[in-house]
């Protein structure tokens, strides 16, 4: 039987590639046999990244999705480059805590420029390409997966930003996917828990473990590897008809929401 989460042939960008879940869902991107187009801030990251998992199966763009003109001008390259996008991974972003009656407007700015409006950029840029090749005639697979978190799904405390930001890209997916699935492009959410990466550091320690962690009933944090699947699964011809949705993949931390 043939692999219904095959990637042959496609061509993916993923922001936030230097680390964590995008890494790993780039990773998973070129075992499935597709492109992973890089993007980050941190040059170097992506640069040893592309150089791990070869040349010919990535391409490197180094900036921010906070500036809507490298966006742009990213995305006409990659189309430049490779003839045509069919998925982009919105995975970059950022973490800035405070209280709510204690945070800075720059703070709340921060997180909203980057996870919020960095995503809408990312978005309405591969989103014209995608429309425009199907208004063209090419049907080609075309895939959005935007990431979320518990944190726009139940509030969060300490980060209002993160998680108004992260319930502002629900609304983006349900949006886009009510415009464009005439045309066939698809857009889905995954919203994650707790996932092994550097930004969750402060909420796996010992402080925060415990009462995490009995909120979970699987009884477990998840690693960027596990949770690189169900990326790719959203990207791949296997969800050919899904589109609009919310995905949790947190280990039964929202059961009933």
């Amino acid at each position: 039987m043939e692999n219904p989460m095959k990637l042959n042939g496609h061509n993916i960008i993923v922001t936030g590639a230097g680390q964590g879940i995008g890494e790993a869902v780039s990773r998973l991107i070129v075992g499935l046999g597709g492109k992973a187009i890089l993007v980050d801030v941190q040059g170097d990251k992506v640069s040893a990244l592309a150089d791990d998992l070869g040349a010919e199966n990535t391409e490197v763009h180094v900036g921010s999705v906070a500036d809507p003109g490298f966006v742009q001008n990213m995305v006409d390259e990659v189309v430049q480059n490779n003839g045509a996008i069919h998925g982009l991974v919105n995975n970059a972003g950022i973490v800035r805590a405070a209280m709510a009656t204690k945070m800075p407007i720059d703070t709340w700015k921060q997180v909203i420029d980057v996870n919020l409006s960095g995503v809408f950029y990312c978005l309405q840029a591969v989103g014209r390409h995608m429309y425009q090749r199907a208004k063209d005639g090419d049907m080609a697979p075309a895939s959005i997966v935007n990431i979320s978190s518990d944190a726009g799904r139940r509030g969060t405390i300490g980060q209002i930003n993160y998680g108004a930001a992260k319930s502002g890209v629900m609304g983006l997916t349900m949006s886009a996917a009510r415009e464009w699935s005439p045309k066939q492009i698809r857009v889905n959410t995954i919203c994650f828990g707790v996932v092994e990466t550097e930004m969750t550091e402060t909420i796996r320690s010992d402080k925060f473990r415990d009462g995490v962690m009995s909120q979970v009933p699987m009884g477990r944090f998840s690693t960027p590897e596990e949770v690189s699947q169900p990326v790719c699964f959203l990207l791949s011809q296997a969800a050919s008809y899904i589109t609009g949705q919310h995905l949790s993949v947190n280990g039964g931390y929202t059961i009933g929401v």
